[in-house]
């Protein structure tokens, strides 16, 4: 499917972005959809990150147009084919993408505006630096769905305590930017209007040192940090797969669709 056929393209990469020589900024573009990541915009972004890994960049910039950063998956594609072979590659498609931004050499900055749900909250555990507007809210949503955010979780639970993530997770409950940089998920806030300073301080600081220095240590920084990620994603898109076509997910994503109240069944 060619979704942004005759439109705006899904992501837009803008080079030596805050005057910085190699400072790439990498912009989800549905601005409309709140930067939903439709199975296009997941292909687009992870071929995006793959292009600027493997070039000079010396720190990449990940933000969202519009009045969002991302609202997660797009619940309105994925209700359109229900089975569990479509819904595992999905997941699969987009853990590929979420661990691109792990891998790739350069330190990748996620700049956060209006919201960032369950899969766009997973985009800024999986960034290495985050810096958040100070209105900006943060939430692993999609139990409010009956669908537990699952591979969200695996980032999530890496960047907070256990129990501040669980707490995410089974709660649905949004937290603020102050609570999240408290918390470790993002690491600086800053007025709206001074969004782009605080981002562009950390991209100077960065951009200053040897860029083979950052390439090897941000490698080992997740080499010796991480053990069986790889796993932890394959059985958290199994997870989330199967529990897409669940009664109750099934029920809330069609909700949500409807913008209505879930009518959950009752548990025996």
């Amino acid at each position: 499917m060619n979704e942004s056929a005759g439109r705006e393209p899904l992501v837009v990469i803008e080079q030596d972005v805050y005057g910085v020589p190699g400072a790439v900024r990498i912009t989800l573009n549905r601005p409309d959809a709140f930067n939903a990541l439709s199975e296009a915009l997941i292909d687009a972004l992870k071929s995006s990150l793959d292009e600027v890994a493997a070039s000079d960049a010396c720190v990449v910039v990940l933000a969202g147009a519009g009045r969002a950063f991302c609202a997660g998956h797009d619940l309105k594609e994925m209700r359109a084919e229900p089975s569990f072979e479509y819904y595992q590659a999905l997941f699969a498609r987009c853990s590929q993408m979420m661990l691109t931004i792990q891998r790739m050499p350069q330190p990748v900055i996620a700049r956060v505006h209006g919201v960032a749900t369950a899969a766009g909250c997973q985009l800024v555990a999986m960034c290495d630096l985050a810096v958040a507007a100070s209105d900006a809210r943060f939430a692993v949503s999609g139990v409010n769905l009956g669908l537990f955010c699952s591979t969200p979780s695996v980032p999530l639970s890496r960047n907070l305590s256990r129990k501040a993530a669980f707490e995410m997770l089974v709660t649905g409950d949004y937290i603020d930017a102050q609570t999240a940089c408290e918390r470790g998920l993002v690491n600086r806030v800053a007025t709206p209007e001074r969004l782009d300073d605080a981002v562009r301080a950390l991209v100077v600081s960065i951009s200053e040192k040897p860029r083979v220095a950052i390439a090897a240590g941000k490698r080992l920084f997740y080499r010796q940090l991480e053990a069986g990620i790889d796993t932890a994603y394959q059985l958290a898109g199994d997870t989330m797969a199967r529990n897409m076509l669940d009664d109750a997910a099934l029920e809330g994503t069609e909700a949500f669709i409807q913008k209505r109240a879930p009518r959950w069944r009752e548990t025996p």
